[in-house]
């Protein structure tokens, strides 16, 4: 049995270019990399990584300006560089080639660094990753164009556009107890601003710049989808599937975007399953 039931908010720090990246280690056993998407944080993986780290060292972090990591106004929160965060903690960590789960922008981020930046892998898991643009909701389209607006709203429209937001990515709907989860980081000012912020932000040239190049990947791929992904059609799923050379493809049935909440277990199992064939 694990001996930790839920993740811990990343206990640790880096410092990225003066702003701290929060990251936590757990386990023993060969290194393994959880890199989670928006607009969430490392807490997706909390009923999952404790059972990876039955029998892996298990790395993972909030991205730049996510979950409790640095958050500043006029900050540089975009998936350009999020892979530059990405590869210098693979060199404080000292990790060569570990094995990388991915979810949403942690998947562009793990996509971009193995591409752009020449960081190889042992194996690459990717669940439901922005890969194949155009990507972002009519949610999302509003608030890139008005950031002010948005980032100005009374507190309790922006957490209940929160909730329905958050709430859009799940099959099940999420207990309190666990929205709460997801709320944190985003609730108060400074976390009201970042939310909008990272919306601002988004673009598809981070997927431009390496979708074309998905032949050149180096390693073991498998792809996890979630049936009834409404952020990112199954589709678009099995198109970058196609563009992978020799990558695998699996569907989750009753469960959309945040697969990691509707069916934790399968998630594990495929993750486990996938690595043992890798050793």
């Amino acid at each position: 049995m694990p001996t930790i039931s839920y993740l811990p908010e990343p206990p640790d720090v880096f410092n990225f270019r003066n702003q701290q990246v929060r990251f936590g280690v757990t386990g023993k056993g060969s290194p393994l990399v959880l890199l989670h998407g928006t607009p969430f944080s490392s807490v997706v993986w909390r009923r999952i990584a404790p059972w990876l780290a039955e029998h892996y060292r298990v790395f993972y972090f909030d991205l730049l300006g996510y979950g409790c990591s640095e958050k500043q106004e006029g900050q540089d929160v975009s998936l350009g560089i999020q892979n530059e965060v990405f590869a210098a903690l693979l060199d404080h960590w000292g990790l060569e080639q570990p094995d990388i789960v991915a979810h949403d922008f942690g998947g562009t981020t793990a996509l971009r660094t193995h591409i752009l930046n020449k960081r190889d892998y042992h194996s690459l898991t990717l669940i439901d990753p922005v890969a194949i643009g155009p990507s972002g909701s009519p949610f999302v389209q509003a608030a890139k164009d008005h950031p002010e607006v948005f980032t100005g709203l009374p507190a309790y429209i922006h957490e209940a556009i929160l909730r329905a937001y958050i709430g859009g990515a799940v099959f099940h709907p999420l207990p309190e107890k666990e929205m709460q989860y997801y709320l944190k980081p985003w609730i108060g000012k400074e976390g009201q601003a970042a939310f909008y912020r990272q919306i601002a932000q988004m673009s598809d040239r981070y997927t431009d710049e390496i979708e074309n190049r998905y032949e050149e990947i180096r390693c073991p791929v498998t792809i996890l989808w979630g049936e009834c992904d409404e952020w990112i059609p199954l589709e678009r799923g099995r198109e970058l599937s196609k563009r992978i050379p020799r990558a695998s493809f699996k569907v989750v049935p009753e469960t959309r975007h945040l697969v990691q909440e509707d069916a934790p277990e399968a998630v594990t199992a495929t993750i486990l399953s996938f690595l043992k064939q890798m050793s």
